[in-house]
């Protein structure tokens, strides 16, 4: 059984969608065509996924959309130390209300990521998750498209979920006004980014092939 150095109360929860051509990184397909950009997204999520479980800094549970059958979260299943959910909800903001909810009934803190941010290091993890214990009902880690690419949560509100144009460039300053009309105080880590557009592929390019998978 695997042994978390940090926080074994605490949760990371992984939000991932079936590598489907098409239908995911579909921004990135009019550069690289529909199979490269998903077998891109498959490096990325493994990856992330190899990271952060390796760290031991807390049990992950990977969100998979629309179900936990697909032969690449099976493979995930047996590769790495995690569990499989399947994401609940109409839009992405239910379904990661969903995840958080019902993880906060039995364990502690939560930290939402994604699986499309090589620069998200277990350095930011863990400084998330020291931040939750010190008391911060949030963490917010800043992406520099206007997203955000890490939500860390002590406490649940549908207030950070709903009504808000998720992959806009809004969504961390609305986020950022909820947190404060809530009261809540929070903390944020240094912004990073995410693998999205065309312009990603080029910074992605840069990055040492160790440093991402």
């Amino acid at each position: 059984m695997q042994q978390f150095i940090g926080y074994p109360k605490a949760r990371i929860l992984v939000f991932a969608k079936a590598p489907v051509p098409g239908q995911v990184k579909t921004r990135l397909i009019p550069a690289l065509g529909a199979d490269r950009a998903t077998a891109l997204y498959r490096k990325l999520l493994e990856s992330t996924i190899e990271r952060i479980s390796t760290a031991c800094l807390a049990p992950v549970v990977c969100w998979c959309s629309p179900h936990t059958d697909d032969p690449f979260f099976r493979m995930l299943l047996a590769e790495y130390a995690l569990t499989l959910e399947t994401q609940s909800g109409a839009d992405l903001g239910e379904r990661m209300a969903h995840a958080t909810r019902s993880t906060l009934r039995h364990s502690g803190p939560v930290v939402l990521i994604g699986g499309d941010c090589p620069a998200l290091s277990a350095i930011h993890l863990r400084q998330t998750l020291d931040w939750l214990d010190d008391g911060y009902d949030a963490v917010l880690g800043p992406a520099d498209d206007g997203g955000y690419v890490l939500l860390g949560l002590r406490r649940y509100s549908s207030e950070l979920f709903t009504a808000i144009p998720w992959g806009g460039e809004s969504v961390l300053q609305i986020t950022r006004r909820r947190l404060a009309k809530l009261r809540w105080h929070w903390q944020e880590l240094e912004t990073l980014w995410d693998v999205d557009r065309p312009l990603d592929l080029e910074r992605l390019a840069e990055l040492d092939a160790g440093e991402w998978g």
